[in-house]
């Protein structure tokens, strides 16, 4: 993979094995909807009245909602059944998946814990493997339910490796029960502890007891923020959880939320809390050997006020402080355990700056000639791996990686480590495990997916475009190697927020696109972390608007590249990626055919009262103060569709169990476009039940993504593989949210 590469490189010589036709001939009249009475409610906000002709759809038992959704679902699977390549896409996005998949080990006395999905199995399931290559299976969510609708959420063990707490939820809903489980029993041993929802779990030594966070009983709290009041306990092993002594939170105020760590001797108690996805921490440290468990004199580090992103891990005598204070790219500091004061942090690794730090290991075997520390970077969002001299800082020699990609997943033994483990993926590879070796440097493969085939034949380069502010934005562009030249149907996939970034790395949704003859595009807008807090920064709060013009700049240098037209061009995304395909639709629909728009937030003026929107407001703002409403208001995508406009196709995809973003959104957003939108594309809404936001059983992907490429190929004109076409992973190729 090439920097800066010119579209050129994308369009190498070869014989054209791909049927591409012109977008079909649009029907020349309108889709007939499913009705939808639009009403005069509104609001008074800031003085200005908001209309909300909508608002009876945001809930969705109202029994007018009910009907008017199952009209949705029949109107969907009408237009399903035009669509040509639907079972295609189906077939080749099973095979993709079927390949399973397997984590980096965490080690924890003799065992190593890791997850693995077997070839065609529908869930990952948690093992563990002991010092004489004994493999057990400790939990399987489809043994304990085979309907597929349990997921485990976490997965934690006790740092001598006996005990392993975890949390199952069902549905999607990631409203988590905690249990314990013995690992040479099997056996449950605790639990469940209800409302264990995103939790972290620190233990103790002797794993007798661990720190958790739990929420408020969801009738101890006003309505709607059942999921908002969290609070940190301390739980010993076999109590009543009601029992659980209350450590922090007590005044916590909704959507606080909190972080634990114990040093692997137990001395030392890290907490970190911050308000909702805001990035600024407190940082709080107890000494654990200098008072009760049960009441931890805890020292602040770092304020809130600060800030800044901070996080700090004690192994060997050394406070090690990951942070972007000061350094928006991220750094690596030192400092004496119990002395933390901001004066006391000595850089390690100082900020590099075109690179972003983002994950280390500590090496300190005895045996080894020097200790040393494994760094992690992206630069540009592509990952790095570096060796530094442990005790200076200083690199000593980086480490080749399998192709141009994305590294995760980086870890070591708790002490006395010599070596360690992480993942990689590109484009063309699905993740594997690789061993780094302290003692000679060297890098082994260790695991990798079990039905692991072939990497998918490629070409990939990363461009960079200019914004319409004249800031220089980088994409990937992603296509089939002996692709033919000339515009071809093209996914645009963007993301922009909360200092996610978008990686180079394997996606059964981009590998069955390009395998189709489409081309793939993957825009690194600002509000995401690809160039660190300053590119996050650049892309929240007033500065939102930043990441649509990223986002319409990527489109207009496809086009004006040749890489495709307006009318073959699809734009995708999810979450706060589902707002930005609905800031495109509303600011810039003439530049593409069609939307794609995933689980997405759409009435930005009222995104507060629902799901978990009250934590996004140090993202996006609230309209409770005055000019923080005129931002959301300027680009909130249901209050700007406007009648006599010919939007392109959309297709919202919604989930009745997820809670972190209310379906309320695209039913209001699909209902309004459906009476605005001029022209004759489809918008239509793709609901599914008993599944949430994140996780899903395979077969469930399987047949969303099937939905979401066969809609983008009927809007954007791609047509059929041809017979000559190897399969996807047939041949070898270069080295995607």
């Amino acid at each position: 993979m090439t920097r800066s590469t010119p579209w050129k490189t994308l369009r190498p010589a070869g014989p054209d094995r791909v049927a591409v036709r012109a977008p079909a001939e649009r029907p020349r009249q309108r889709p007939r909807y499913p009705a939808a009475r639009r009403t005069e409610v509104f609001d008074h906000m800031q003085g200005l009245r908001v209309d909300d002709p909508y608002r009876w759809l945001e809930d969705g038992e109202d029994p007018q909602a009910k009907v008017w959704s199952s009209e949705q679902d029949a109107l969907l699977a009408a237009h399903r059944r035009t669509w040509p390549l639907r079972e295609p896409f189906r077939a080749q996005v099973a095979a993709l998946l079927a390949i399973g998949d397997v984590s980096t080990p965490v080690c924890r006395g003799d065992r190593k814990f890791f997850y693995r999905r077997e070839a065609g199995h529908e869930h990952r399931a948690f093992l563990s493997i002991d010092s004489g290559d004994t493999e057990r299976m400790l939990i399987d969510p489809m043994l304990i339910d085979p309907t597929g609708r349990t997921l485990i959420d976490f997965a934690e063990p006790c740092i001598e490796g006996r005990l392993v707490a975890y949390g199952l939820s069902v549905n999607g809903t990631e409203d988590s029960e905690l249990y314990v489980l013995d690992v040479a029993t099997g056996k449950v041993v605790d639990g469940p502890i209800h409302r264990s929802r995103y939790t972290d779990i620190a233990w103790l030594p002797g794993g007798e007891a661990f720190y958790y966070v739990r929420h408020l009983p969801f009738d101890a709290v006003p309505g709607g923020e059942g999921h908002l009041h969290r609070r940190v306990y301390l739980h010993r092993v076999g109590a009543d959880p009601a029992t659980d002594v209350l450590i922090a939170g007590a005044d916590a105020t909704p959507g606080r939320n909190f972080h634990l760590a114990v040093s692997a001797d137990g001395r030392w108690l890290t907490l970190i809390d911050r308000q909702g996805t805001d990035p600024r921490d407190n940082v709080r440290v107890a000494d654990l050997t200098g008072g009760s468990i049960e009441d931890p004199a805890f020292t602040t580090v770092q304020r809130e006020d600060a800030d800044a992103r901070t996080t700090v891990h004690h192994r060997g005598g050394r406070a090690y402080i990951r942070t972007d204070r000061d350094a928006p790219r991220g750094r690596l500091c030192v400092a004496t355990p119990g002395r933390l004061e901001y004066a006391d942090w000595c850089d390690l690794i100082p900020e590099d700056p075109e690179a972003v730090l983002t994950d280390y290991a500590v090496l300190d075997a005895v045996d080894l000639p020097r200790p040393l520390l494994l760094v992690s970077r992206t630069r540009h969002a592509i990952s790095e791996l570096a060796v530094h001299d442990l005790a200076t800082g200083e690199c000593v020699s980086t480490v080749a990686l399998p192709g141009s990609g994305s590294i995760g997943g980086l870890r070591t033994t708790l002490a006395d480590s010599g070596e360690a483990w992480f993942s990689y993926s590109d484009f063309a590879n699905p993740w594997a495990v690789y061993r780094f070796d302290a003692a000679d440097g060297s890098v082994t493969p260790s695991a990798r997916p079990p039905g692991d085939r072939a990497p998918v034949p490629l070409e990939v380069s990363q461009v960079t475009y200019l914004s319409g502010d004249g800031t220089e934005v980088r994409m990937f562009v992603v296509a089939a190697r002996h692709a033919p030249a000339g515009p071809r149907p093209t996914i645009l996939y963007g993301y922009g927020g909360f200092n996610t970034p978008v990686r180079p790395s394997w996606w059964a949704t981009t590998a069955a696109w390009v395998a189709a003859g489409g081309v793939f595009a993957m825009a690194s807008l600002r509000g995401g972390g690809d160039e660190g807090e300053m590119w996050h920064r650049a892309g929240m709060l007033d500065r939102k608007q930043n990441v649509f013009d990223d986002f319409r700049a990527a489109a207009q240098w496809l086009i004006g590249h040749d890489v495709t037209t307006p009318e073959q061009l699809c734009v995708m995304g999810g979450s706060n990626g589902g707002l930005l395909v609905g800031a495109a639709l509303t600011q810039f629909p003439e530049l593409f055919a069609g939307g794609v728009c995933g689980a997405p937030l759409l009435d930005m003026l009222r995104y507060e009262r629902f799901g978990l929107g009250m934590t996004w407001t140090g993202e996006y703002g609230t309209v409770a103060d005055p000019e923080q409403f005129g931002w959301l208001r300027a680009y909130s995508p249901y209050h700007n569709v406007h009648e006599g406009i010919d939007y392109p196709a959309v297709l919202f995809t919604v989930f009745d169990g997820d809670t972190r973003v209310d379906p309320l959104h695209a039913r209001k957003m699909a209902a309004a476009l459906q009476h605005a939108a001029s022209g004759t594309r489809p918008i239509l809404v793709r609901r599914e039940k008993d599944v949430g936001h994140g996780q899903r059983a395979v077969t469930r992907t399987v047949e969303l993504t099937a939905d979401e490429l066969a809609f983008a190929a009927a809007a954007t004109g791609l047509q059929s593989w041809s017979a000559t076409r190897p399969p996807a992973h047939a041949a070898a190729g270069d080295s995607l949210r």
